[in-house]
């Protein structure tokens, strides 16, 4: 088995280096014919997947404060108390914006439908007033919260991404919605340090083609349609969640795009680069990536390998061994049986075993504790041991039950070993917490005959197994 992993582990590493060779020399000489479906298909993508992960984080780090907020108890208790005090939640929402560091903080409550924000009370809600048509929306949801973009209630002149998660009382009854906002200047921010470090164009529109969100080098119309070249690959995108489509730029030079939906803000996010402008580039940097592609590649090999290799042995363990005794398990036995069964067939060799049981186990459990009582059964099975052989195999069938696998030995021999384990353990207390604690096995032994099997001996007529009671000296 060691080996074949070693020729397994060979085998891929070989075929991994090998791949990384014929990929790289292939691309060498594809690159210059191939450079615009690797913009299309992969590096803007991939621009894009960057993009949308930190914005993720961001917005899972804003999920887990809005449901802080609406599972903790002062928000339902001071909701539930008729909400006597509106400082007191005030002075709340005023020190989660604080710690968080978020754009605003907010607690409309069902009750009196009132917006409490860190600045005061800023209105009740109506049904009525498009404004407030977010807060409905919460109510009847059936998820915990919902991630959307709109006018900051406190400041209609800044567009903020909200988080707004339902507040449900100790019996699942709605109290309200809480949450935060975060402002999409840092989403500003992040678009432009993109477009800075990789030269591609990057911006947000909705499902009308409308720029909503753009860096400060963002050129061109404000509708997509309206853009030069632009608006011959505009109803593709607007019409899928994902695509990667390519026109003509003004300057004749053809323009990639990528774009994808991203379903918290209902938006599109679109990627754009000229392919000219990374011809150079890519090419210049094809080698470099290929050589730290295979020494990632070869380290990473060798990371799984010993990693895999040391986990694997710790769960073999950890699935045929008994953890309190080192003794094999139940599950693991059988085999080991058939394994002993086959080997003595085949040399004529004969096979034992020898069941030991703990007299009174659960007395001495309740008398002394379960710490007692794992140190006698670590006790008994060290005796064991000390009377048999290492080629033979001890085994916990059950709780306080153990069999003793011997191999190449007969019912007389298996006897006097018992007899030998019976008569130490009754002769030695086990010693636990400075006290002395005495004990008794009974065992019984069996010689296997041609026929039988470990769990239904199909006919055998063996010997009547020996049975021994055990009493201390």
């Amino acid at each position: 088995m060691p080996y074949r992993k070693l020729y397994f582990a060979g085998a891929l590493t070989a075929l991994l280096v090998l791949g990384f060779i014929a990929t790289s020399i292939i691309g060498y000489y594809v690159a210059r014919d191939s450079l615009h479906d690797r913009i299309a298909d992969e590096t803007l993508p991939l621009t894009s997947d960057n993009i949308y992960s930190e914005i993720e984080q961001d917005l899972l780090r804003s999920v887990l404060i809005s449901s802080l907020m609406a599972h903790d108890t002062f928000v339902r208790d001071w909701t539930l108390g008729g909400e006597d005090d509106p400082q007191k939640i005030i002075r709340y929402l005023q020190q989660i914006q604080q710690k968080y560091g978020t754009t605003t903080a907010f607690y409309v409550s069902e009750s009196t439908r009132r917006y409490y924000h860190p600045e005061g009370v800023l209105e009740t809600v109506e049904p009525d007033d498009p404004t407030d048509e977010w807060y409905f929306r919460v109510r009847d949801l059936d998820e915990p919260y919902e991630i959307n973009v709109d006018q900051d209630t406190a400041d209609p002149d800044r567009l903020t991404i909200f988080v707004n998660h339902r507040v449900e009382g100790y019996d699942g009854d709605y109290l309200g919605a809480t949450g935060v906002g975060l402002s999409v200047d840092a989403v500003a921010k992040l678009i432009e340090s993109y477009q800075q470090r990789y030269g591609r164009q990057i911006y947000f529109i909705d499902r009308d083609g409308n720029v909503q969100l753009r860096g400060e080098s963002y050129e061109g119309a404000d509708n997509v349609r309206e853009r030069a070249g632009m608006a011959q690959v505009a109803t593709k995108i607007l019409a899928n969640p994902s695509t990667a489509a390519s026109y003509t730029g003004p300057n004749g030079n053809t323009v990639h795009v990528n774009s994808r939906l991203i379903p918290e803000f209902d938006w599109y996010l679109v990627v754009e680069q000229s392919g000219s402008a990374t011809e150079t580039r890519i090419l210049n940097t094809l080698m470099l990536n290929i050589g730290i592609a295979l020494v990632i590649a070869v380290l990473v090999l060798a990371t799984a390998w010993f990693t895999i290799h040391g986990y694997q042995a710790r769960l073999e363990q950890m699935a045929t061994t008994d953890e309190l005794t080192g003794s094999a398990n139940r599950q693991v036995f059988e085999l080991l049986f058939n394994q002993a069964v086959r080997s003595a067939r085949r040399s004529g060799s004969r096979v034992s075993l020898v069941a030991l049981d703990i007299d009174g186990f659960k007395a001495v459990n309740d008398a002394h504790g379960h710490a007692a009582g794992d140190a006698v059964i670590r006790t008994l099975i060290a005796t064991a041991r000390r009377n048999i052989r290492d080629t033979d195999t001890t085994c916990r069938w059950g709780g306080d039950e153990f069999l003793l696998l011997l191999s190449d030995c007969g019912s007389e021999d298996a006897a006097r070993i018992a007899e030998n384990i019976r008569r130490e353990i009754g002769e030695h207390p086990v010693e636990h917490g400075g006290a002395e604690i005495e004990v008794s096995v009974s065992l019984g032994t069996a010689e296997h005959r041609a026929g039988e099997d470990l769990r239904r001996p199909r006919g055998a007529r063996g010997r009547r197994p020996l049975r021994v009671e055990a009493r201390r000296a």
